[in-house]
């Protein structure tokens, strides 16, 4: 999906550029973010785009589904996702100062075109939330564990650190023993 900046200037906000796809781009998700996604959806894309003071903004929203790992884990965990995009494509960097530092500005080089493909790989793999648990994690399930090893709650965690902190009343005696000596 990509269009010529030229072509979108002809639109204005009141007669606007419409698009409605459906995007397979579970192959480029595989193949840039491997580590973050394991399995995706087709996308459905449904949009406006406009000129405005010879920029063009373009409203899209972005539906579809991810398998995702579970940060605890690993285990694969579906995430839906629907979400809208609000994005400002400028042909020069002086054009950019029009907008808030929060907006996302794309300053055209001289390809003059605009990749909406590109666009949504990159605003799914931003709204993958850092921290992602299955419906059994979430419930309260068992930490994971391995050969001398295990996930510990924070909770857990405290607890653990207090229990070690408190001495055994019979070796409580033993504590002053090497007191009086230097630190040698």
């Amino acid at each position: 999906m990509k269009w010529y900046f030229k072509d979108l200037q002809k639109y204005s906000d009141t007669d606007p550029f419409t698009f409605n796809e459906r995007l397979a781009i579970k192959d480029e998700l595989l193949k840039r973010y491997a580590d973050q996604v394991i399995d995706a959806t087709d996308f459905q894309i449904d949009g406006t785009a406009f000129a405005d003071r010879g920029d063009v903004i373009i409203d899209t929203h972005i539906v579809g589904k991810l398998v995702v790992p579970s940060s605890r884990s690993l285990v694969p965990v579906e995430l839906p996702l629907d979400f809208s995009v609000e994005e400002y494509y400028v042909p020069s960097k002086a054009a950019e100062s029009r907008y808030d530092k929060d907006d996302v500005v794309f300053i055209l080089g001289e390809e003059d075109e605009v990749d909406i493909r590109s666009a949504v790989i990159d605003n799914v793999i931003l709204h993958i939330p850092m921290h992602i648990l299955s419906p059994e994690e979430k419930a309260g399930k068992e930490m994971p564990s391995g050969h001398d090893w295990e996930v510990l709650s924070v909770d857990d965690y405290e607890n653990q650190k207090a229990e070690l902190k408190t001495v055994d009343p019979r070796l409580a005696k033993l504590k002053n023993f090497f007191k009086d000596q230097g630190s040698n």
